[in-house]
């Protein structure tokens, strides 16, 4: 029994193929018979196969130099943000306060100084987002290959809402944050820049469109206008 089934399906196997021959032999017959009577229409047709090649060889050609050019200006923008970064580095810490204070008023911010000092109570610089929010920075100039620990994260969420009525809590950073860090900022409403998204600020990315990036968005809800009256200097 088993060798007539294997005898059956090989039989079924060369039916198949004799089948499969004939319908290519009958297709290969109707083609050169069309393009015997009607020889234009092969000339028509190797004219459009031979535009399709082209066209997918310039299309292909494009697609090769725009993707060239996007990594060449994605190279030369890491680059430069690199150089910059190096340029911060090389800053004092006290330096680098003021040159984020700096960049806050570029963004806009008002009233916006350096508090510095040990009795700062975790704020750097104090100020106020274009739409009156208040805004509380603490400010880490630390080495790239450090991570800023969460004691440092745990007192700036102490003192920023309770001391200082932040409504944007930032935290600056010339490094990344642990892991503890992190999720004390997003918990507590803190925007944590690090140090890839303080170079994306520091080469021209708005203040405000940085917030909804870090932590939790953009701090906390904005409070009445009342309120923030009261609080003002």
């Amino acid at each position: 029994m088993p060798k007539r089934t294997g005898r059956r399906t090989k039989a079924r196997q060369r039916q198949v193929l004799r089948r499969r021959a004939g319908a290519a032999a009958g297709i290969v017959a109707v083609l050169v018979f069309i393009f015997w009577q009607y020889p234009w229409l092969l000339i028509a047709v190797a004219i459009a196969a031979a535009a399709g090649a082209s066209g997918w060889v310039l299309w292909r050609n494009h697609r090769t130099e725009v993707d060239g050019d996007r990594a060449w200006r994605e190279e030369e923008r890491n680059m430069a943000l690199e150089r910059s970064m190096t340029a911060i580095d090389a800053m004092t810490w006290q330096d680098f306060e003021h040159y984020v204070a700096a960049l806050c008023r570029r963004d806009g911010c008002t009233d916006v100084f350096v508090v510095g000092g040990s009795g700062d109570l975790a704020a750097d610089i104090l100020g106020y987002m274009p739409d009156r929010r208040r805004l509380v920075v603490q400010v880490k100039h630390y080495a790239p290959h450090r991570t800023v620990p969460s004691g440092d994260m745990q007192k700036f969420v102490g003192m920023a809402f309770a001391e200082h009525n932040a409504d944007v809590a930032l935290f600056v950073a010339t490094c990344e944050y642990g892991k503890a860090a992190r999720n004390l900022a997003v918990k507590h409403n803190i925007v944590a820049l690090n140090r890839n998204l303080f170079g994306s600020w520091n080469s021209g990315a708005p203040l405000e469109s940085l917030l909804a990036l870090s932590g939790a968005g953009g701090g906390m809800a904005r409070r009445s206008s009342r309120k923030r009256q009261q609080d003002m200097p």
